[in-house]
């Protein structure tokens, strides 16, 4: 039976490929999807999560806003220059989708997560792509409820490799590293980490992505989105041919564990510094945390790459055809 699935986006790109994957995924049962900002602001992703379920033929999926800004601001959030070079300003690579006409939800993200996790407890998987302030919002609001949840599956961190916004920090943790410290360190929950650690070895390629235009007006504007993201990567890594598949991957681990292998770790986050928002294994813990994360380390990076491109190609042909 597939599992109940809430995705906790911050639409850009990739979070666009994770909610293909996530509607797709036969091991999935997306009840909702909650709205963060990060790569855009929170309403840009909760316009794009209405307009995307609709296009891809799923308006029965229901958006719920969620926070604005991280916990130590007050100041709506707005993507900097640097980011429109990799998502664009509307967070669709500057493409335009039609419109839906229908409008988000009433209750707020950390409500309805606290709902979802009364109503299906164990059978209930949280999918977070961007900062977690959603999810931490929760755990303050309701204490204790994000662990009871059957699996949080978290794109974000970089545990044995650099960072990419700093040195030290992942974009995810990094947008709000307080609230990262309230779900890895707080929370309790049954956490698996997919970081950078494993979503910078899986790739998507430019003729790969350009098999898309085949399948229709859908598919041309999907290619024409995941390319200015290539295009950014061509323009960061000369040669590399293609983009990281950080969001659609974490969405895949959520669906089939066996896509990675994982390390338990007690994951601590810094809040100070330099190295504000980097997140790192407790070496005071190593032989015996009570709690540890499942770190992803390893990945089948074929499998995930063809799974990827498969259930792509299928959503779009059902959204055409519809």
């Amino acid at each position: 039976m597939a599992k109940k699935a809430i995705l906790d986006l911050d639409i850009g790109v990739d979070d666009t490929m994770a909610l293909m994957e996530a509607l797709e995924n036969p091991e999935l049962d997306v009840i909702g999807v909650t709205t963060v900002f990060g790569n855009v602001p929170q309403a840009t992703s909760e316009r794009n999560a209405l307009d995307l379920t609709e296009m891809l033929g799923h308006p029965e999926v229901k958006v719920y806003p969620g926070a604005k800004h991280n916990l130590v601001s007050e100041e709506v959030f707005e993507a900097p220059p640097a980011i429109w070079e990799i998502h664009g300003k509307n967070g669709l690579g500057e493409v335009v989708i039609p419109k839906s006409d229908r409008v988000a939800e009433d209750i707020e993200a950390a409500d309805f997560l606290a709902q979802a996790i009364d109503e299906y407890g164990d059978d209930l998987t949280i999918i977070a792509t961007g900062p977690l302030t959603n999810l931490a919002l929760l755990e303050q609001k309701y204490p204790g409820k994000l662990k009871e949840a059957g699996n949080v599956t978290i794109m974000g961190g970089a545990v044995g490799v650099q960072g990419n916004v700093s040195p030290a920090a992942e974009a995810n943790i990094g947008n709000d590293p307080e609230a990262a410290k309230i779900v890895l360190e707080e929370s309790g929950a049954p956490i698996t980490l997919v970081g950078l650690d494993v979503t910078m070895r899986v790739m998507l390629n430019r003729d790969k992505v350009n098999e898309w235009r085949k399948l229709g007006e859908i598919g041309e504007k999907l290619a024409d989105e995941v390319n200015y993201y290539i295009d950014f990567y061509e323009k960061s890594t000369p040669g590399l041919g293609g983009c990281s598949l950080h969001d659609p991957l974490a969405v895949a681990v959520a669906a089939n564990p066996e896509l990675v292998t994982t390390v338990p770790l007690d994951v601590v986050v810094d809040t100070e510094g330099e190295m504000r928002g980097r997140t790192i294994g407790n070496v005071k813990t190593l032989r015996s945390s009570e709690n540890p994360i499942n770190v992803a380390m390893l990945v089948d990076a074929e499998k995930f790459e063809k799974q990827l491109n498969d259930d792509i190609q299928n959503i779009i042909k059902e959204a055409e055809a519809k």
